[in-house]
């Protein structure tokens, strides 16, 4: 799985949500996080999350930042299904490493969504109109890091920053184990900033 793994991460740290992933969304990547949730073996999100706890803190990224980590939630009934979350097992195995405070229940997927794999942007976005809402556990002097396995087009990252940032939470971006190839990205054109110019713009009130 080292041969998936992101070496430029820079280029993704940008726009509304900036993104950090730890690996290309390929090969035997992308078949270990289908293992993970769809074999039953949780024990992967852990792993994943530690390997993304050690990229973060060589990046150097906000470091001086108190952060919360929250995982983005899936809706009850899949939750049910599923037997657990792979975004909250991935944020609780980087909250480890890094000794960082996590907010389990932060966001609430309060309403049932379809499978996202072959839907447009346009139909995705109407996947998850008001599918998110704020939960508990949430700290405000913190700012909130979005976590999750796999990134394709961002939706569902700034759908989610979207109501954290609406109830007056500051949201720094989103990291996760997995992003689609260049060419598969969708995201709405931005101007580039580095991550180093991203961090220091950055500054806690």
């Amino acid at each position: 799985m080292r041969s998936c793994e992101v070496h430029q991460r820079q280029r993704y740290w940008r726009g509304g949500v900036p993104l950090f992933p730890w690996g290309y969304y390929q090969q035997d990547l992308k078949r270990a996080i289908a293992t993970m949730k769809y074999n039953n073996h949780p024990e992967l999100g852990s792993l994943f999350g530690q390997w993304l706890a050690l990229s973060w803190f060589e990046s150097r990224i906000a470091q001086r930042l108190p952060l919360q980590i929250v995982p983005i939630p899936l809706h009850r009934d899949k939750l049910q299904t599923r037997g657990f979350n792979q975004a909250a097992l991935i944020a609780e195995g980087f909250c480890r490493a890094l000794e960082l405070p996590l907010a389990p229940q932060g966001l609430v997927r309060q309403r049932a969504t379809q499978s996202m794999f072959q839907l447009s942007v346009t139909e995705r976005q109407a996947n998850l109109k008001d599918a998110f809402r704020v939960g508990e556990g949430l700290q405000r002097q913190r700012w909130l890091l979005l976590c999750d396995d796999i990134y394709t087009t961002g939706t569902t990252a700034r759908s989610a920053a979207r109501v954290l940032r609406d109830a007056g939470y500051k949201v720094l971006g989103i990291i996760t184990v997995a992003v689609g190839l260049p060419d598969q990205l969708a995201e709405p054109t931005v101007k580039a900033t580095s991550i180093k110019d991203s961090v220091h713009s950055t500054t806690a009130p």
